[in-house]
């Protein structure tokens, strides 16, 4: 291992800060995490990678200890896709950087790759998508997720950590057992109700610009990783890799969405093996 982290807070934008945990030396490596994660979600993967890399790992806008401007724009997909690559150019990473993304780190990591490729060395992409094709799906998950905001401020963080955990797409993390549990939920708690309602607002997949028509033109050398226990993400990845020009599928077997958490040794050489890539 290469020795305990070190912490930054880096202006990415006017009004956003973003709290930064980074390991390791070596070829630059970013980390985004998902929808209520922050930093420690990826410690896991980070730990991995940092005896061979420099790992960046960001609380994305709206969650952890970074910032929430008053505006559901600030917190879009875009808006960090722009903070991403601010970031990346504030902590002199290099031109092309290897990135990583999980679920709306995913979506983050994915957008900036089919409208920069030349800023990415490698993408791997952790139960991601391209956001949804159809106008009446993206209104109906518009709707949802508006709904769940709305139950953030009126029920508050507890109610709806507990409503968001037992959504059945999280359900193979029982496994992993009480402690494991207890400590997710305990992090997710320590977010910000406020700002959890405006990054689903700003950047649910429904609001996002789908990249679907994007994927054919995206070349940066991709790994879809999906959790074999995960169908609808597993599917979802096959449609990715059959769109991009160089991507591949790699499942990870005992593993649900959450694959990084599940099986880190696996999802660990799968980006390694990416990054290692010609």
């Amino acid at each position: 291992m290469s020795g305990a982290p070190s912490f930054k807070n880096v202006e990415v934008a006017e009004g956003v800060t973003l709290h930064v945990e980074i390991r390791g030396n070596g070829p630059a490596v970013m980390l985004l995490h998902g929808f209520t994660g922050d930093h420690t979600t990826l410690g896991v993967l980070a730990q991995r990678l940092s005896s061979t890399n420099r790992v960046v790992v960001p609380d994305l806008v709206g969650h952890g200890r970074s910032s929430s401007p008053d505006s559901d724009v600030a917190h879009s997909v875009d808006a960090m896709v722009g903070h991403v690559l601010g970031l990346t150019d504030l902590l002199e990473l290099g031109r092309r950087l290897h990135l990583v993304g999980y679920s709306m780190g995913g979506r983050v990591a994915l957008a900036a790759a089919c409208r920069h490729p030349d800023r990415l060395a490698s993408l791997t992409l952790i139960g991601a998508s391209a956001g949804l094709a159809g106008a009446q799906e993206r209104r109906a998950r518009s709707e949802a997720d508006e709904a769940l905001a709305a139950g953030i401020e009126r029920d508050g963080l507890e109610a709806f950590v507990d409503r968001w955990m037992a959504n059945p797409v999280f359900a193979t993390q029982a496994r992993l057992g009480p402690e494991f549990l207890a400590r997710a939920r305990a992090q997710r708690l320590d977010n910000d109700a406020a700002a959890l309602a405006r990054s689903l607002r700003g950047a649910g997949t429904g609001v996002m610009t789908p990249l679907h028509d994007r994927l054919a033109d995206c070349a940066v050398p991709t790994t879809v990783v999906a959790g074999a226990d995960d169908p609808k993400f597993t599917g979802i990845a096959g449609e990715l890799a059959a769109a991009m020009p160089r991507a591949e599928v790699v499942l990870i077997e005992g593993a649900g969405h959450a694959a990084h958490l599940e099986q880190p040794d696996a999802v660990a050489a799968a980006i390694r093996a990416r990054m290692a890539a010609p």
